[in-house]
């Protein structure tokens, strides 16, 4: 990574933030205090707002677009994102603002009355509930008034509470009434009582009657009608604000490049707060892959010829962001390792030793070869379909499969095709769920201590990174004391572990191990608080003596790699088994169920295998493997224009291309 650092016209500011953007190639960094100048300063709450408001827009025409497009069983791109657009008619958006503000204003209208018709249809639906059951009233509701010396009183009241209701009208001499119509939540009633009954009132308000709330010249039914009416009008109106919305679905790709457009001008603006000015210039700095400098002198040699810059190295302070420079197949890998934390930029990239190791202990877990073969080919498909830009489906479709090659291998050492063995293929491996070791005179699964060794490796490894890590550095006694001596302790426990299998036959492979190990041990003890005075000596090189459990435990991770590999194996040897007899039992039934088992059993086991594949397999890299020597905290490179929400513009090299 280089460090630009560049003077120019303030005038020209913007041009040369769009010539950069072009490149791909320059993420803005901190312009610290120098002499003469002052720092920029910009408000962007107004364009922040601004951009708000057009996606705000978009969001509404499209959610209308995808309503009506469910509704009508519609197959459409209108409504995919990351479609290509080329550099000129992205820029050209900028020109747009006219066209694009009014679209978004008709939107907001039209969104407006939806709203205003969607809240009135709501309360009318509610008086509808309320007035259907007085639907059956075929004389002017308005006209139940109370005589000369009768109450009158309209209303519902509970079903529940009918039969009470009944029973105390018939014991008041005074009070008569009659059902006109019953649901099943409320009894519509005409009630009638004497004015001069106060038990009459105290009926009513006893079993809660609701009175008729509508004081109306139409009949209830006449009534109810109308209601309808004005609801079948209220649907009509926003069907039709739905289809004049529908119809601008033609501008949703207008609106995201406008939109992407506009969050670029924002990203401008923010970048201010990053530089610095004289009275008439302003300065510049940024950091630039090496290989990009080229490029980058082409792009801003054709802005202005009122322009100075140059290239320098980062000093020793300062931290340049992480641009990995890794092959294809390892690059899948980098999402796995920035999950965790991106790699720092004064670090070795660590993503080709984890991929291998990520990969191997993937299709230890899986461990067939018919899983394997449909990891590489849909995983080889979706990479292939996903080939023309980077995304992180196609980098995880990478993954599987790399790991379904290694399954694969796997399935052959460990003779199991969809969980059943090939009689022609002899079986290098132990068998997973048979096949037992003696180890220190125990009886232990053989795939177990298989995994476990597989461990010691990856852990030696790790102990052989961060040597590495500090010769890069210059701290050559570090990388012997601290890295490559435990890398060798690690050696010697994985010789020792195998000498300790009887069926090993090797019990000079312990005695050897052991003594690689504990000699090993006793200089790590002895020179691990080199750095430290007195006291400090001593509690360093126990704290070495007793970091011994935690490596024993580090060890046993990796009993997850078979714990993994057994559950899906069983699995799949119980699929396989049970379809297989149900196919060759000659029932045309049993057969397809047997056909039906076999898929439905076999994606269902390599589904739940790979997730936890994929899981654990990462937790093996975080925790025991980048525990080692990894540091991370490091930022991604992002570049000037390079993040959009709706779309792809190719830049740098791909627009040259």
């Amino acid at each position: 990574m280089s460090k630009l650092n560049l003077v120019a016209m303030s005038y020209d500011r913007d041009k040369i933030l769009n010539a950069l953007q072009r490149t791909n190639a320059t993420e803005i960094t901190l312009q610290y205090e120098t002499e003469h100048t002052v720092a920029l300063s910009s408000d962007c709450e107004q364009l922040r707002a601004y951009l708000s408001s057009i996606e705000e827009a978009l969001s509404c025409l499209i959610a209308v677009t995808e309503e009506y497009h469910k509704d009508n069983k519609i197959k459409s791109d209108v409504l995919k994102d990351g479609f290509e657009v080329s550099y000129s008619e992205f820029m050209s958006a900028k020109d747009k603002k006219e066209q694009a503000d009014a679209l978004v204003e008709k939107i907001n209208r039209l969104e407006e009355r939806r709203k205003e018709r969607v809240s009135a249809l709501a309360g009318l639906r509610r008086t509808i509930s309320s007035a259907e059951i007085y639907s059956v009233i075929n004389r002017p509701l308005n006209g139940f008034q109370d005589t000369l010396h009768a109450k009158i009183r309209l209303g519902t009241f509970p079903v529940s509470l009918k039969e009470d209701f009944f029973k105390a009208i018939e014991e008041d001499p005074l009070s008569a009434c009659s059902i006109l119509h019953s649901d099943e939540e409320n009894v519509l009633v005409l009630a009638a009582g004497h004015k001069s009954s106060d038990q009459f009132d105290a009926i009513l308000q006893n079993f809660g009657l609701v009175a008729c709330p509508f004081d109306e010249a139409l009949s209830g039914a006449e009534f109810y009608s109308s209601l309808k009416e004005r609801e079948r009008s209220f649907c009509e109106e926003l069907k039709a604000i739905e289809q004049e919305t529908y119809a601008l679905n033609t501008s949703i790709r207008f609106l995201k490049i406008y939109s992407d457009f506009i969050g670029f001008e924002l990203e401008k603006a923010e970048i201010s707060d990053k530089l610095r000015a004289t009275q008439k210039t302003f300065l510049l700095e940024a950091y630039v892959p090496k290989e990009s400098e080229e490029r980058v002198k082409e792009a801003l040699g054709g802005v202005t010829e009122a322009i100075y810059y140059e290239f320098s190295e980062p000093s020793a302070e300062e931290t340049p962001p992480t641009l990995y420079q890794n092959n294809a197949v390892v690059k899948n890998f980098e999402t796995i390792t920035n999950m965790y934390s991106p790699v720092s930029y004064r670090e070795f990239d660590p993503n080709a030793v984890m991929s291998l190791f990520y990969s191997i202990f993937l299709g230890f877990i899986m461990g067939d070869i018919g899983y394997g073969l449909l990891m590489m080919i849909g995983g080889g498909l979706i990479y292939y379909m996903k080939r023309d830009r980077d995304s992180g489906l196609k980098r995880l479709a990478g993954v599987f499969a790399v790991g379904g090659l290694f399954a694969v291998i796997w399935g052959f050492l460990f003779n199991s095709l969809f969980g059943l063995s090939l009689p022609f293929l002899p079986a290098i491996m132990p068998n997973a769920q048979s096949d037992m070791w003696s180890f220190i005179g125990i009886s232990v699964p053989a795939v177990l201590i298989i995994s476990l060794e597989i461990g010691v490796v990856q852990l030696m490894v790790g102990y052989v990174c961060k040597a590495w890590q500090c010769w890069r550095r210059g701290y050559i006694a570090d990388g012997i004391l601290d890295g490559m001596v435990w890398a060798v302790f690690s050696l010697g426990v994985g010789i020792a572990v195998i000498g300790l299998i009887d069926e090993a036959n090797m019990p000079v492979l312990a005695t050897v191990g052991g003594i690689v190990a504990a000699a090993c041990l006793f200089i790590a003890v002895l020179t691990a608080g080199r750095k430290e005075k007195l006291l400090g000596k001593f509690t360093k090189g126990f704290g070495a003596a007793y970091g011994i459990i935690n490596y024993v435990s580090d060890v046993l991770s990796y009993a997850r790699l078979y714990g993994l590999m057994l559950s899906g194996a069983v699995i799949a040897q119980i699929v396989s088994q049970y379809s297989v007899q149900f196919i060759t039992g000659g029932n045309p039934v049993f057969i397809v169920l047997g056909v039906i088992l076999m898929l439905v059993g076999h994606l269902f086991n390599l589904a739940i295998g790979l997730l936890g594949a994929y899981i654990h397999d990462a937790r093996l890299q975080y925790v025991e493997f980048y525990g080692r020597f990894y540091e991370g905290e490091g930022e991604l490179f992002s570049p000037l224009g390079s993040q959009h929400k709706y779309v792809y513009l190719p830049l740098g090299a791909a627009a040259e291309r």
